[in-house]
């Protein structure tokens, strides 16, 4: 895999900053954020709605039948849980938090070294803006590709402050190790010799999206984080600080995420429900904002190689369950996806088959 081919797999319109316009005193929301079609942002909050799962990694690491099957029912039925007792060094992910919030807070001259350049998507900006009447979303964010260490931008990577590259290094190599374990123990619960994952996630591809929403006055007009799913295996997501804003959508209804203390929120991309042949779904999410306080993430995106070609593992495809999908290369997949606004399943939605008809 060539440096090239990791910088040329998309673009977006170079956009201002939404933190420091989120500075200024504001008394109506520039047009090109209000989205007055939008879902409302108020979600019932009654005892009856169930709270994403919760897993125990050091459960699932003792063989723990119960919680492997807690992991698997959480995959197939939510497409998304917390993980607890996951192992990582909380020193370090303490450290990272504080770096991370460090980096969003340095000046807007300084910031400027690292935004984004025209047909380029990492740095500061936005994703997905793919022309100038484009709704743009109620965030700035930081967008890297962290792993394998050859494809790292030569321009970006380097420049990153003393003591955050540092950090952001070992923190990388500590969310990829993580997501292999998860990796190994899903292909566990669903009777697969880790081999027949393995051979499309190692030496994958991983990218860091760190968020920064700001405070907005009228929260209810805007929007954090388009509603979509992940072009990713998997997503592992750390919240910075402690305000709310992920939403899942669970039975037509978007159910906020409460982030437990020392816990990874982890989802199923689209990559891994093509994989799965639908077993394990990817699932539609967004992010609100607030009129109180700013809310920081990390998303690590763990992908398969941009060589992979993707269709359904040949074991899970039965005359019971059918092949879902078509097959497709990682990297059109990805240049597909980063090329039009993020909106629902789209994407992936192209590939399925229906009825044995090529859709």
């Amino acid at each position: 895999m060539d440096l090239e081919m990791v910088r040329n797999i998309g673009t977006s319109i170079i956009v201002p900053s939404v933190q420091e316009l989120a500075k200024k005193p504001i008394s109506e929301i520039p047009d090109r954020y209000v989205r007055p079609n939008q879902d409302p942002l108020i979600v019932s909050n009654t005892t009856s709605l169930t709270q994403v799962p919760v897993v125990d990694l050091s459960k699932l690491l003792s063989n723990d039948l119960s919680e492997l099957e807690k992991l698997d029912h959480a995959c197939k039925e939510w497409g998304f849980f917390q993980l607890i007792n996951h192992g990582v060094n909380i020193s370090l992910v303490e450290s990272f938090k504080r770096e991370v919030e460090e980096f969003f807070n340095l000046p807007i001259e300084k910031k400027k070294e690292f935004w984004q350049k025209p047909g380029e998507i990492e740095g500061f900006g936005q994703m997905f803006v793919v022309s100038d009447e484009h709704k743009l979303e109620w965030a700035d964010l930081f967008h890297i590709v962290t792993l394998p260490s050859h494809i790292r931008n030569p321009h970006l990577f380097p420049s990153i402050p003393q003591p955050f590259r540092d950090v952001l290094e070992k923190y990388s190599l500590e969310i990829k190790k993580l997501g292999d374990t998860m990796i190994e123990l899903m292909a566990k619960a669903l009777n697969l010799e880790p081999s027949e994952f393995l051979e499309f996630t190692e030496e994958g591809v991983e990218a860091m999206r760190m968020n920064y929403y700001p405070p907005c006055p009228e929260p209810e007009k805007v929007m954090g984080l388009n509603p979509h799913s992940d072009v990713s295996s998997l997503t592992i997501l750390l919240q910075v600080n402690e305000m709310e804003g992920l939403q899942v959508r669970n039975n037509g209804m978007w159910i906020p995420i409460k982030p437990l203390p020392n816990a990874f929120v982890i989802n199923i991309g689209d990559y891994l429900e093509i994989l799965t042949n639908g077993i394990y779904r990817s699932i539609e999410h967004r992010a609100i904002v607030n009129s109180e306080k700013e809310r920081i993430s990390i998303a690590t995106f763990l992908n398969p190689r941009f060589e992979c070609v993707l269709g359904p593992i040949p074991s899970l495809v039965t005359s019971e369950r059918p092949a879902m999908f078509n097959k497709i290369g990682v990297r059109d997949f990805l240049k597909g996806y980063l090329s039009q606004e993020l909106k629902g399943k789209s994407q992936i939605d192209d590939l399925r088959i229906h009825n044995g008809i090529n859709k």
